[in-house]
């Protein structure tokens, strides 16, 4: 099993400067994607300090340990380099008055052979393309999710909610975080989608999956997704690493138009 991977970012038509980056590392097939918060230009050096430390202290590790590691310890891994990227992300705000309040959310996926290890805080997501069908994989750590699983409002209601942008869970505001791990498994054809809310806010999963499926290279892909969320108004930053699984026999083709979020 190969892992082909594409990253992107584009500020959206509403905003000048950009709080979301992304990383990735083609040698270990990691990626790491983060949309930062925070006043002036924190949430930009949130999101770059998340990025840069897990991909250069996670990618050096699997570099050395990934064959020879169990995904048990791998997951440990993951913990504990976002564990060390949250404590100087919040010692950098609490030392530093212009980065007070600062943090991000955060995507984490380290391909395996024929499994994904997936960490996530926060509202920034990983969707999975399977045989036409999108299935979002990663559950938003947000006040609108938890109001969603409390029965509170409708998942029509929520499209509509002034609650949309408040996590319950980040990067850097607290001395620890903790980081929601899971193992999904992966097929040939697989097509994995992590991105900011710029994206999954503007659009839906139906037309999310649409424009996956209207393209075939990961870079048309990607540059069709952020068109479509601009299109759609573009409030916030975008940012999605795409990633697409090769080799053996793929699932079946079905069409994506019958799925519902």
């Amino acid at each position: 099993m190969t892992i082909e991977l594409f990253a992107a970012v584009d500020p959206g038509r509403a905003r000048s400067n950009n709080e979301d980056s992304v990383a990735t590392d083609d040698g270990v097939a990691l990626a790491v994607l983060a949309d930062g918060m925070g006043g002036y230009n924190a949430g930009e050096v949130a999101s770059s300090m998340a990025t840069s430390f897990i991909r250069t202290e996670l990618g050096r590790w699997l570099r050395e340990a990934s064959k020879q590691a169990s995904d048990a310890e791998v997951r440990r891994a993951m913990d504990i380099c976002v564990d060390n990227a949250n404590r100087a992300i919040f010692n950098a705000s609490t030392s530093n008055p212009q980065y007070a309040g600062m943090g991000t959310t955060l995507v984490v996926a380290v391909f395996r052979d024929d499994r994904v290890l997936l960490g996530h805080v926060g509202d920034s997501r990983c969707y999975r393309l399977r045989a036409g069908k999108l299935q979002q994989v990663t559950r938003d750590h947000s006040l609108l999710q938890e109001q969603l699983d409390a029965g509170l409002i409708t998942p029509e209601q929520a499209a509509f909610s002034s609650n949309k942008n408040l996590v319950t869970r980040a990067v850097g505001v607290e001395d620890s975080v903790l980081l929601e791990t899971h193992q999904h498994d992966v097929l040939p054809g697989d097509v994995f989608l992590l991105c900011s809310d710029g994206l999954s806010d503007m659009l839906d999963d139906a037309g999310i999956a649409q424009v996956l499926l209207a393209h075939d290279s990961l870079e048309t892909r990607g540059k069709a997704l952020i068109d479509a969320a601009n299109d759609a108004g573009g409030k916030d930053n975008i940012s999605v690493i795409l990633a697409r699984a090769s080799g053996g026999a793929s699932a079946p083709a079905r069409s994506w138009w019958p799925f519902r979020r």
